[in-house]
């Protein structure tokens, strides 16, 4: 049994959100958004119904960036860059359960998301 840490975020909106990792994986090859990495977050702001989000990192917003600083970002540095985008969103979206569930982490959001982490 995996245990999975719990974390809480209160959003622009006002909404106390409840988030944990789910984990990992290659983006369907039919999904829009691909090709990218897609990272599934379980998310909560009433404690009751909980849905899944997905955060899409996109290889072509990957590559962008590794060409602009002479390397790759590193696990840590992306799952930052993909949680930075979800904050945006918890921040941004009044309904994250029928307008939240996917979203998109493009060359000028990696690009804005790196910066505020101080990654260089």
């Amino acid at each position: 049994m995996t245990l999975r840490r719990l974390k809480t975020y209160t959003g622009g909106q006002g909404y106390v959100y409840q988030y944990y990792f789910v984990g990992k994986r290659a983006a369907l090859a039919d999904a829009v958004e691909a090709p990218a990495s897609e990272f599934i977050f379980d998310v909560t702001s009433d404690r009751k119904t909980t849905f899944a989000v997905s955060v899409f990192l996109q290889s072509d917003a990957m590559l962008a960036w590794a060409t602009r600083h002479g390397r790759e970002l590193n696990e840590a540095e992306q799952y930052g860059a993909v949680k930075m985008r979800l904050f945006q969103a918890f921040d941004e979206i009044e309904d994250m359960m029928a307008h939240g569930r996917r979203l998109l982490v493009s060359d000028s959001t990696l690009q804005d998301a790196t910066e505020k982490l101080g990654v260089e």
